[in-house]
């Protein structure tokens, strides 16, 4: 516990292949609390002969856990049955301001 930052109270860390995932509980400083999930891969660079980690992370607030765990149960699912998940779950309550993103170009 003595390695954590400041504002981090939990952290645990899932190895999978060249990939680490990081679950890390952060409070604010009004001591709410969110999640970090960090995706950590190794890679090499052929151009110096050294690795490197690219890293990619999403920061998850309390007043969207219920939505975020509802729709992950929900594509695990999906994965593991093939049962087509409601799209109830996936609902944004109409606000307008949560529609932005279907103009988003997620392109890699």
């Amino acid at each position: 516990m003595e390695n954590l930052e400041k504002n981090e109270v939990l952290s645990r860390a899932v190895r999978a292949g060249k990939r680490t995932y990081f679950f890390d509980v952060k409070t604010t400083k009004g001591d709410d609390k969110y999640l970090t999930i960090t995706e950590s891969k190794r890679k090499f660079n052929a151009d110096n002969g050294t690795f490197f980690y690219e890293k990619h992370k999403l920061f998850l607030y309390k007043e969207d856990f219920g939505k975020f765990q509802n729709a992950l149960g929900a594509v695990l699912d999906f994965i593991e049955t093939g049962k087509m998940p409601d799209d109830a779950l996936f609902a944004t309550a109409g606000r307008a301001e949560d529609d932005d993103w279907k103009d988003a170009d997620f392109e890699i």
